[in-house]
């Protein structure tokens, strides 16, 4: 249901439109992102360079800030996401990736956090995984729920992160 005062957008407007930062589309309603500070953007790259530097070898692509269509009215731009390279490349999917994977900004609250989790869920992506900065936490959640990564390696085959050499790379 749109907030009270919310101009509601076609999703064709909001799809050949461009914002900067980009949002969410939300059944006709813009949603704002919240865009991290230095841990977010430093974790986000670690991400990103860590997944690409090996995407050849395990046969994905790996795509910053994508805008995904998790369903006719919803659009979600995970932070990552993780696409099989053998996929007809859309502009904005609507088949669902592999992996999505969110870094939590200090503004974000867990229940909005979980609504974009669940879009992907719902839309076929088999795993989430939320990257907390602040608190050094991992969480996966998959159809059956969600956990807290306690192992060092997160996989979803062909796809893994080696937690402890992620880490690393952060500065």
């Amino acid at each position: 249901m749109p907030m009270p005062g919310a101009t509601l957008v076609s999703i064709e407007e909001y799809l050949s439109s461009s914002y900067e930062p980009d949002c969410d589309y939300v059944d006709g309603v813009l949603e704002e992102r919240n865009l991290g500070e230095y841990d977010h953007g430093n974790l986000q790259t670690a991400l990103s360079a860590y997944l690409k530097y090996r995407a050849r070898s395990w046969n994905v692509r790996v795509i910053v800030e994508l805008r995904i269509r998790v369903s006719a009215t919803r659009v979600r731009v995970p932070d990552i996401c993780v696409i099989l390279r053998d996929r007809e490349i859309e502009q904005a999917p609507s088949k669902p990736p592999l992996v999505c994977i969110e870094v939590l900004s200090p503004e974000d609250r867990w229940p909005r956090a979980e609504k974009r989790t669940q879009d992907f869920l719902a839309m076929g992506v088999e795993r989430v995984w939320v990257f907390d900065p602040k608190k050094g936490e991992v969480f996966e959640y998959t159809r059956s729920g969600r956990r807290k990564v306690t192992e060092d390696l997160l996989d979803a085959p062909p796809v893994s992160i080696r937690i402890s050499e992620l880490m690393a790379e952060l500065d």
